[in-house]
């Protein structure tokens, strides 16, 4: 059987590893992507700048040159009519979606502290109305609205298989000068776990990643001396699985990579 996903972020970093596994696997993949300018901090590598500004043109280019199949959209998830859109999208190029992997993120560090940067020298916010709308409109509202619209067509057509799996951050005791980042995926990671159990009669299982820290770009020489940095092929290599027949009896979890 042929399956058909959605990697959303999958321009870049872990998004465009993980459509690149799933694509070498046999799977089609419908990657969406969303370019932007990122705020200004000097403590961060170019390549991060580089990253979020990018389409996804290399990606498909990759996959169909290895004789995968592969279509990109450029799409705003904080558009809450974005995920039908995608949706029909998928169907029409490729058919019925049964894998969903919510990978993209509009991360914005903030916090509740009077201070201007973190312990890695990143610029820091003041939590507020506009740190809280970005990071939930996209890591927590759309992520619920993707899986919901999966939901609705795989019920309709009467499908049996698939698969959901979400990416996370922080956890559930709070992400310091991360605040509305870790919130928004904390939000992100209940929907998804409910899916499971919601979805599991349907032949649907719902996972969690949390990749830990992987250069995605915005690594810099201080994050790289606190922490062991992995490439985004490694959690990619685990969505994969995970999105297989061989991961059919894992669902519900939060898988921790370290």
């Amino acid at each position: 059987m042929i399956h058909t996903a959605i990697v959303t972020g999958g321009n870049q970093g872990i998004g465009a590893a993980t459509a690149k596994a799933l694509a070498a696997r046999g799977v089609q993949v419908l990657v969406t992507y969303l370019r932007f300018v990122p705020a200004p901090d000097p403590s961060l590598p170019n390549a991060y700048f580089t990253a979020r500004e990018s389409g996804a043109e290399e990606v498909v280019a990759a996959i169909t040159e290895a004789g995968g199949r592969a279509h990109a959209v450029e799409a705003d998830l904080a558009d809450v009519g974005t995920p039908a859109r995608l949706f029909d999208t998928a169907e029409r190029v490729f058919g019925p979606v049964d894998v969903l992997v919510n990978n993209a993120s509009s991360w914005v560090q903030d916090t509740f502290l009077a201070t201007e940067a973190d312990r890695f020298g990143r610029v820091l916010r003041g939590v507020t109305a506009q740190t809280f709308d970005a990071q939930f409109a996209v890591d927590a509202r759309a992520s619920a609205l993707m899986i919901a619209e999966f939901a609705r067509r795989h019920i309709a057509r009467g499908g049996n298989w698939g698969r959901i799996v979400g990416l996370t951050s922080g956890g559930p005791l709070g992400f310091p000068s991360e605040v509305s980042y870790g919130a928004a995926k904390a939000a992100m990671d209940n929907y998804t776990l409910a899916a499971a159990h919601e979805l599991w009669p349907h032949g649907v299982t719902a996972n969690v990643v949390k990749p830990g820290v992987v250069d995605t770009g915005w690594v810099n020489d201080a994050v790289r001396a606190a922490h062991d940095v992995s490439q985004p092929e490694d959690p990619a290599g685990v969505i994969a699985f995970l999105c297989s027949d061989a991961a059919a009896r894992v669902n519900r979890n939060v898988i921790t990579l370290h």
